[in-house]
């Protein structure tokens, strides 16, 4: 069977700290929130799910104990089957979205709820503590490079200047405000209230509209010191002909730490038929290929590629691109290799201005996509993402429905 995109639901993202909108909203009543919509748009979905796939990259505390299957059942959705939480780093929802996509191909299943989850104020990153950030044996085996220090090699090797990173994060930060101000998030955003019904937040936090090169210029490098223990020394190592690493990435043209979940539903033509829905989108082609781990933030270049050859497109086949902005330099060097213009790219801004919910921001970014694609009348759209340690993920979608 083929898959579909059937709908698609996220929270507006609150700034990931103490002072945050979300901060005080468990992650597992922002995905009730979500599954509350869901059931209002599609009633007949709550029983007729045949499973919940969620991404969430920091299982613990809040999130831990399976958050997929306990979100479901105290949000009174009722599936055939189990839940599932899945952790592949920032690109967990697609990898969610690609278990689901299997299943229905294989026939395992008709109609999948997938998404995810992210409180990065409440379970803060690396809170998990996980061996390949920790243990300097198996780091240095791996081997592992901090996200950040990647991002400043791409952009020394590629002759960006700081300049340059800081006009990409200001343009990310404008289209983000002026398609939160024309309503063009609208479609898909489902405002979050507390429990006794006072809204807490309507549009994403992290959205600076004031931002410019001028005032970017005031932020300190980030990644120096990191750089400094090891990292550049590897980097260097395997690209011999850049001499140097010049750390320029900073706070501002990072992607933003923030609370945040999202939700889609996922099925045939016969279960969107049976919900009485309108399919939205095709899932044409995903791929999982991820890049060397010593690059790291590779991977969504290297599964875009194999995303594309799967249906025999080039990258200006593509009316439409959300790669995610996991720092400046990573999403230009990723534009740059597939030769794509900014007049198709992250188009109402990305994760540098809105955040980057890490087990979210899969169906953050098809939702966007598929919003844009209808508003625009335009046809086909890639959504790609890039994880720590090389894992990658992309997905080609088009409206040939």
């Amino acid at each position: 069977m083929q898959p579909y995109l059937i709908e698609a639901i996220r929270t507006p993202r609150g700034k990931g700290n103490a002072k945050g909108r979300l901060n005080d909203v468990k992650p597992v009543n922002l995905l009730r929130c979500l599954f509350d919509e869901m059931k209002v748009r599609a009633p007949h979905a709550t029983v007729n799910t045949d499973e919940v796939i969620l991404g969430c990259v920091s299982q613990l505390g809040d999130q831990g104990g399976n958050i997929a299957q306990t979100a479901c059942l105290y949000a009174d959705w009722q599936p055939k089957g189990s839940g599932t939480t899945v952790n592949s780093f920032c690109t967990s929802a697609l990898t969610a979205l690609g278990l689901a996509s299997a299943k229905i191909s294989a026939q395992m299943g008709d109609l999948f709820a997938v998404g995810g989850v992210e409180s990065m104020s409440r379970v803060p990153l690396m809170s998990d503590k996980g061996a390949l950030f920790e243990d300097p044996e198996v780091s240095g085996k791996v081997p592992y490079v901090p996200n950040g220090v990647v991002a400043d090699f791409f952009a020394t090797k590629n002759g960006l200047s700081r300049n340059d990173l800081d006009e990409y994060a200001v343009r990310s930060h404008q289209r983000a405000a002026s398609a939160t101000d024309q309503g063009f998030f609208q479609r898909s955003l489902v405002p979050i209230a507390d429990t006794q019904g006072h809204l807490l937040i309507d549009r994403d936090e992290l959205i600076r509209p004031g931002s410019s090169p001028e005032s970017l210029k005031k932020l300190p490098p980030l990644f120096a010191e990191l750089g400094s223990k090891g990292a550049n020394e590897r980097l260097l190592k395997h690209c011999p002909e850049v001499l140097a690493i010049e750390h320029m990435h900073h706070a501002g043209c990072a992607p933003g730490i923030v609370d945040g979940a999202s939700l889609a539903l996922v099925g045939s033509a016969n279960a969107a038929k049976r919900l009485n829905l309108p399919l939205r989108a095709r899932i044409r082609a995903q791929s999982f290929k991820r890049g060397p781990a010593i690059e790291a933030l590779t991977g969504g270049l290297i599964a875009t590629e194999d995303a594309l050859k799967q249906c025999g497109l080039t990258p200006n086949d593509i009316d439409l691109w959300e790669f995610n902005e996991g720092f400046a330099g990573i999403v230009m060097h990723c534009a740059g290799q597939l030769g794509i213009d900014h007049d198709r790219l992250n188009v109402n801004g990305g994760g540098i201005a809105m955040g980057h919910a890490m087990g979210a921001t899969g169906i953050n970014l098809l939702s966007t996509l598929v919003d844009e694609l209808e508003r625009r009348n335009l046809n086909t759209g890639v959504v790609a993402i890039s994880g720590a340690a090389g894992i990658g993920a992309a997905i080609v979608v088009d409206r040939e429905c």
